[in-house]
């Protein structure tokens, strides 16, 4: 599947919001997309490994991690399992740590930033729900697509 933001936008304008360019592409797999499932969670990445150990499905998990910039939310190990369980990619409003070895991996990887601190472990967090950042609300099931131009959200596959 060939991924061009651009090209989706021109094509679907009434149909996608595009998220406020605001990530830098981290992993191996620079343009992805597929049906979202979000988490929302602040500094404790417990819910993260939990659902990058289920079955992906050509997914994009969506994590809004508030924006913090003070530890990582997902880093070599975490997006190893994403990568060994069929997730298309990550995309965190947060940090991710281990930046060059997830830049080898075959998974889309965005973020905010880099932070080499890890996080709590307290288990807290949803699952499931809608989560907004970047002047857009990710939907679990709606589509999200990505490239070097960006990341836009549909309520409905587009390719």
């Amino acid at each position: 599947m060939t991924i061009q933001t651009t090209d989706l936008c021109d094509a679907n304008e009434d149909k996608v919001s595009v998220v406020s360019p605001m990530f830098r592409s981290f992993g191996g797999r620079t343009a992805f997309g597929g049906p979202i499932a979000t988490l929302k969670l602040f500094e404790d990445n417990a819910l993260v490994r939990k659902t990058l150990e289920g079955a992906g499905e050509g997914r994009v998990l969506v994590i809004d991690g508030g924006g913090s910039m003070r530890c990582a939310l997902v880093g070599d190990q975490l997006a190893a399992l994403g990568v060994e369980n069929g997730w298309a990619g990550i995309v965190v409003y947060g940090c991710i740590r281990d930046a060059k070895a997830i830049g080898a991996m075959d998974i889309g990887v965005f973020a905010l930033g880099t932070h080499p601190r890890k996080t709590v472990k307290r288990n807290t967090g949803e699952a499931d729900i809608p989560v907004t950042f970047g002047g857009v609300t990710f939907v679990p099931g709606h589509h999200l697509y990505a490239d070097e131009d960006g990341v836009i959200v549909s309520p409905t596959a587009l390719i």
